[in-house]
């Protein structure tokens, strides 16, 4: 039996609760089993905390692990195979940053998922969407209108093609999707800040399709079904179709937020997507288009996720990474208090609340019986929760109870 105790930690465990001072946690086996002031172990791992912060892992509940947006002509110039060695190194940084747990938005396969599962790549615990549904020039849509695709995800073995229109189309592309791994189907349900030919408001899927995704994906298979949709009646068909997640919801209203409580559905905001477009728009390689419609969406964001912040929406931390640099993710809580939530709150958010929207038992907590990721920070992240963002404020990453980052 492994067994690790951190002591002299100041605890943040996760369930909003007041932070608990100088105490020592026990892990046995990946698991935490004990919190308390005196607590010891013969042959056990010691981590002197001194004074610092504990919180349980942070949980991004969107990400694009195996893509980062880069300027055109890198892109072309970069062989295809180079992106999966890119991938390894995203996955790195991810768990650097303090992130041990992610839901992959699209772009990542169920090989990479294994490939962390079994210790040859070092990264975050993983679902998989693998790619996304989208009609013809919808947001999962690369063509642009010179003719050229530049879709950011290319299919391949494991790596379905997200593009289905009607009924039977997505019913048949969910059940290739659930075929080649997907945890989570993910679904383009309006139009996007970066795809080329289309606009955030505009809506796509129309319920009915929406309706037979939800019912191949969660009734047939016990599978969620994530929707990127920012538009508002697209929000709405994707509330009314029974979708788990509305990624992004960039415009709501009040009436979809009643009815998004109603039906317990989550709110992933994204809110650093189009703030990290507009500031690093060059190094990014963002088309004028998207540099545009970032500007345009940034405020009604904000004003969104406030107003479901406010009436109760249970909502889940995600960050878009992947459209800008990974391992910049835990800047996401910095903009969620800057919105109007509370520095707890958005603690609560990246880990308890994220963990119950992957619906994975046991994670999200430092708690006796709760899987043992956790990290430790320099400093009290209640007092200037910015501090997250800056990886050299993360001391300690552990995964499963190991210790996968340790600069103290």
């Amino acid at each position: 039996m492994s067994t690790l105790i951190v002591k002299n930690i100041n605890l943040i465990d996760g369930t909003g609760a007041e932070v608990k001072e100088n105490v020592s946690v026990i892990i046995e086996n990946g698991k935490f089993t004990g919190i308390g002031n005196d607590v010891e172990s013969a042959n056990a791992e010691v981590i002197d905390g001194g004074g610092k912060y504990m919180l349980p892992g942070m949980i991004d509940t969107h990400v694009h692990l195996s893509t980062e947006f880069k300027p055109l002509a890198e892109r072309v110039a970069t062989p295809f195979s180079y992106q999966f060695y890119e991938a390894a190194q995203y996955a790195e940084r991810t768990i650097n940053a303090g992130i041990t747990t992610v839901r992959d938005a699209l772009g990542s396969s169920l090989g990479f998922k294994q490939a962390i599962n079994n210790g040859l790549v070092t990264g975050p615990r993983m679902q998989v969407s693998v790619n996304a549904l989208s009609i013809t020039g919808g947001h999962g849509d690369g063509y642009n209108y010179s003719g050229i695709d530049l879709s950011l995800v290319k299919p391949y073995e494991g790596m379905p093609d997200g593009i289905a229109d009607g009924v039977d189309e997505v019913r048949k592309k969910t059940r290739e999707l659930l075929r080649a791994g997907a945890d989570v189907i993910k679904v383009m349900a309006t139009g996007g800040v970066s795809s080329p030919t289309d606009h955030p408001k505009f809506t796509q899927y129309s319920l009915e399709e929406l309706k037979v995704i939800v019912e191949e994906a969660q009734f047939r298979n016990g599978v969620k079904v994530m929707a990127h949709a920012q538009g508002l009646e697209g929000i709405k068909n994707c509330v009314e179709a029974g979708i788990h997640s509305i990624e992004h919801g960039i415009y709501l209203d009040d009436e979809v937020i009643e009815k998004m409580i109603e039906k317990g559905t989550y709110l992933v905001p994204t809110l650093l997507a189009p703030v990290s477009v507009i500031e690093f728009a060059d190094e990014l390689g963002i088309s004028e288009a998207g540099l545009k419609k970032s500007k345009e969406v940034m405020e009604d964001h904000k004003a969104s996720f406030k107003k479901a912040y406010d009436a109760g929406v249970k909502i889940a931390m995600g960050t878009d990474a992947g459209v800008f640099k990974h391992g910049t993710n835990l800047r996401e809580l910095e903009l969620m208090v800057e919105s109007g939530a509370t520095p707890m709150d958005a603690i609560v958010m990246s880990t308890k609340n994220a963990a119950e929207c992957m619906e994975i038992e046991n994670l999200g907590l430092v708690k006796e019986g709760y899987i043992a990721d956790f990290i430790l920070t320099e400093s009290n992240p209640l007092e200037n929760i910015g501090i997250l963002k800056n990886n050299d404020e993360i001391k300690v990453v552990a995964k499963d109870g190991k210790v996968l980052k340790n600069i103290i």
